[in-house]
């Protein structure tokens, strides 16, 4: 798999309403999120899902969205602030090489990573930090596109998920995506 980052650019194509046709984060999410929860969100892009994700947890729930790329954490404030929903939102700007995710050890109710696993240079190391940071119980919904992740590198990806300790829970359906739900055990 290639470990480069989208381009940040792509961000305002990703986060475009006309996806919603395709993509409803409403509908990807809320069978797993609901008011009161931590959720985590590492490469959220613009915020395409976290928005959606901090109307779900609503007023006392919390949205952690970490990434790389500080541009495209400051257009995620902006539509976050001209939704109204900043204040239920926590952007970090992190290096490559780490989450950074100390703090959250053990906190996290739910994680979606949405599109970005293959573009982490070392997913073990990923998984590893999303597994610290997640609650007995707490769930990680894993999505890669079609046209980036085919179905062996897929499983591949799911194999260093389980070596840290996260299972399979079952295969949800999302439109041009090879997905799984994974649970902390």
């Amino acid at each position: 798999m290639a470990h480069r980052v989208c381009p940040w650019w792509i961000g305002y194509f990703l986060a475009s309403p006309l996806r919603k046709l395709r993509q409803d984060p409403h509908t990807i999410v809320s069978p797993f999120v609901t008011e009161g929860m931590v959720v985590l969100e590492p490469g959220p892009g613009m915020g395409f899902f976290t928005l959606e994700l901090a109307r779900l947890v609503g007023p006392p729930g919390h949205v952690v969205a970490v990434d790389v790329q500080a541009k495209m954490l400051s257009a995620l404030r902006r539509r976050a602030r001209r939704a109204q929903l900043l204040d239920r939102i926590e952007t970090r700007q992190v290096t490559g090489d780490s989450l950074g995710l100390g703090d959250l050890d053990g906190r996290v109710d739910f994680t979606l990573a949405f599109a970005m696993v293959h573009e982490v240079p070392d997913p073990a190391r990923f998984f590893a930090e999303v597994f610290a940071a997640l609650k007995p119980g707490a769930k990680l919904l894993l999505a890669e596109p079609k046209g980036h992740v085919n179905e062996r590198q897929f499983a591949e990806t799911l194999e260093l998920a389980a070596r840290s300790g996260l299972r399979t829970e079952s295969r949800p359906v999302i439109r041009a995506s090879h997905a799984a739900l994974l649970v902390k055990r």
